[in-house]
């Protein structure tokens, strides 16, 4: 459990366990969260395990609720909270193309092609975009739906539970409220989360999120295997090999800090305490990297420039953040030092700057009470000029703290018990990262990976003894397609004998006990360097016991108990490394035995492609070529407003990151684009630049499919193409 907003700034909520984080400790400010002058009820905001997000759900209506609450006499004191979902591009494509009986394949198509946009920027994305471009839009019924989606711009779709929100109330919650039974089975106000703080009820935020799963996941698999008595809260906010991790920016996995743009900024601002990383997760925030705070920051820090602390009795407040203010409590602290009105007070101030309104009210106050404060007119020039640009980009101390406690602990996880923090990643996929991409940092950590095995290989990921290190064993639930029955049954049958014993008491369907064929789950009963069985041998023996247990058979032949067929050596030849490479992508999707970059090793030392490892040791400014698998593809929010692409790739020696400008989108006709949606091995033509001692990235002046341009080097140097 980990707080999260200003409720971590409640000493209440530290003491009770509410909150890992000590408020005073890190000069946070109770009247954030709560505080005599405030009118409206403040929310308490908890991050629980995702897994475990509907036991909190039960526990409080256990509580508070009812089983029944339309039974007469029912008394509910609790609901969950609704949220009106409305029409953005792609619900508003699949309802109208659905509506006017445009074929589903053209639909799915035309959907899953559109960004995350309004409704209304449809045909705007479609002219825009050069990855669209080459989609046929021209036929009657294609754009009789795109007119009729863009008209359902805003409007209400459906009404569904709010993902996190519980309104809390006193007996008479029925007499005032219309509630319904939700998709889940809870009792659900038709009211949304700002309808419910306006009729005056308190509203409790439970959000599932997955590195807290993540997180419980490691601790036990810790406690299992290593330490009984572990306690991830118990340890140490200043071990100096967890901040020599993150400075590393090998943060993939880790909570708030694993992005392409983390990475850059944690690289840069070499985080050396809690405070640090405070600092650095409340940075990465649209408004800050808008309003160009981040820049002075890192060069003050860095002694570019002197901090601007603006006058000696807001250096206090000031220092931490290097004269840049980041926070809301900074705001509300500068206000009552100047004015000399209560912290409570202060707040309320802050709060009106979020208006024009509001700002001129404060404005008119602010500078007479800090004039009868004692300080000159520059000085309150200079900081109103601060609070105004403030109330666009501010974050909140306290938020930003509650998020840094589990961004240290995950690095903490990961520094000292890599094994288990993989294997709680990978368990419950918390980051923005495929798994594949975890597998390939467990190797470059030196983390053994044991195999699929049918008779080791649980539900989840676990930790194994392999000698002098931890391994991590592949779990059950990667195998595709299989459903929970079906890995609950499996483990609960184990040990196994063989193929046989495994069909005849596993429950699996003959798909699953294909594709654990086929990914070498029974390698360890079967399989070995003296024998001459394949995997082709297990695929007949499949068959052949698929055969004698048949519906055809009479039951009287049933009766007769036959013994099953023998396993015997068909002569056929074993798998090649690139057939079991192809299974493992395409029914574990993870590269377990090798990488699947390892086809490409040859043609790529060829061309002369720069590792990903070896980036940092190159200049700015310089060309290289770099190949990789597609990681992650993203259009954030830029200050220029232009749109902006920025591709992560690995390649089995690390990420590398590389950002593709509007004009370089645009060229060939937007082929460099459409490249990028349309596959997943890329070669990278760009040239390098440096972001500080451990960050480089690349300015992408071309992207090609790999595999096209592996076969063409083929055909012209004569071989044949894999």
């Amino acid at each position: 459990v980990a707080a999260r907003g200003s409720g971590a700034g409640s000493l209440i909520c530290h003491l009770l366990g509410i909150s890992g984080v000590d408020p005073i400790a890190h000069g946070l400010l109770m009247e954030r969260f709560c505080s005599p002058l405030r009118r409206a009820l403040p929310d308490i905001d908890i991050d629980v395990e995702s897994a475990r997000r509907l036991e909190i759900y039960d526990a409080t209506f256990a509580r508070y609720g009812a089983a029944d609450f339309a039974a007469p006499g029912a008394i509910s004191r609790c609901a969950t909270v609704a949220m009106v979902e409305t029409y953005r591009a792609r619900h508003a494509i699949r309802d109208a193309g659905a509506a006017l009986g445009l074929p589903a394949a053209e639909i799915d198509l035309l959907a899953k092609s559109m960004p995350h946009v309004r409704a209304a920027n449809i045909e705007a994305a479609l002219a825009s975009l050069p990855e669209l471009k080459s989609l046929n839009t021209n036929t009657p019924l294609m754009a009789m739906t795109i007119a009729m989606a863009s008209r359902l711009d805003g409007l209400p779709r459906h009404l569904a539970m709010h993902p996190c929100a519980i309104a809390l109330s006193d007996a008479t919650l029925l007499d005032r409220t219309p509630l319904q039974i939700n998709a889940g089975g809870y009792p659900m106000l038709e009211f949304d989360k700002d309808d419910v703080e306006d009729i005056g009820l308190l509203k409790l935020d439970v959000l599932g999120v997955r590195m807290q799963s993540a997180i419980a996941h490691a601790v036990e698999e810790i406690r299992r295997t290593a330490d009984p008595d572990f306690d991830i809260d118990a340890v140490p906010l200043d071990d100096p090999d967890t901040y020599k991790l993150i400075q590393s920016t090998q943060t993939l996995g880790l909570f708030q800090i694993e992005s392409p743009g983390q990475r850059e900024l944690v690289g840069k601002l070499q985080p050396r305490t809690f405070s640090d990383l405070i600092i650095d997760i409340s940075l990465f925030r649209p408004g800050p990297v808008k309003s160009d705070m981040i820049r002075p920051f890192l060069e003050a820090r860095g002694g570019f420039t002197a901090p601007q602390l603006i006058h000696p009795t807001l250096a206090p407040i000031l220092a931490q953040t290097e004269g840049v203010v980041v926070f809301h409590e900074q705001v509300i602290s500068i206000i009552s030092v100047m004015t000399g009105i209560s912290l409570a007070a202060a707040d309320e101030k802050r709060r009106a700057l979020g208006s024009k309104e509001g700002q001129q009210k404060v404005c008119d106050w602010f500078f007479p009470a800090a004039t009868e404060n004692g300080y000159e007119l520059a000085t309150i020039t200079t900081i109103w000029d601060v609070l105004r640009a403030f109330a666009s980009f501010g974050f909140c101390k306290a938020h930003a703290a509650a998020f840094a406690l589990p961004t240290y602990q995950s690095a903490w996880l990961k520094t000292h018990y890599p094994a288990a923090f993989i294997s709680g990643v990978l368990t419950h996929d918390p980051g923005m990262y495929p798994k594949r991409l975890m597998i390939d940092e467990a190797r470059q950590m030196g983390v053994p990976l044991a195999p699929l095995d049918i008779n080791y290989s649980r539900s989840d990921y676990r930790v194994e003894d392999a000698g002098d290190k931890a391994a991590i064993r592949i779990a059950l639930s990667a195998v595709s397609g299989a459903s929970e029955k079906e890995i609950a049954t499996i483990e609960a049958g184990q040990p196994y004998i063989d193929l046989a014993d495994f069909y005849r008491r596993s429950g699996a369907s003959a798909p699953t006990i294909e594709t654990l064929i086929l990914t070498g789950a029974f390698d360890a009963v079967h399989i070995n360097d003296s024998d001459e069985i394949t995997h082709r041998d297990l695929l007949l023996h499949l068959a052949d016991l698929q055969k004698t247990s048949a519906p055809s058979l009479s039951s009287a032949q049933m009766s007769l108990g036959l013994a099953p067929p023998l396993l015997e050596a068909s002569g056929l030849p074993a798998m090649t490394t690139d057939e079991k490479m192809h299974n493992e992508l395409s029914r574990l999707g993870m590269d377990l035995s090798e990488h699947i970059l390892s086809p490409y090793a040859q043609f790529l030392n060829a061309i002369g492609a720069t590792r990903s490892c070896d980036l940092l040791g190159l200049r700015s400014n310089s060309e290289v070529l770099v190949a990789g698998v597609k990681v992650a593809l993203q259009s954030p929010p830029v200050r220029s407003g232009k749109r902006v692409l920025f591709l992560s790739l690995d390649d089995g020696y690390g990420c590398s990151d590389a950002t593709f400008f509007p004009d370089v989108l645009q060229s060939r006709s937007g082929q460099y684009a459409q490249t990028l949606y349309a596959t997943s091995l890329f070669l990278v033509r760009g040239t390098t630049r440096r972001t500080g001692e451990r960050g480089i990235s690349l300015r992408a002046t071309g992207v090609w499919d790999l595999r096209s341009a592996y076969q063409e080097w083929n055909l012209k140097k004569g071989s044949v193409a894999i």
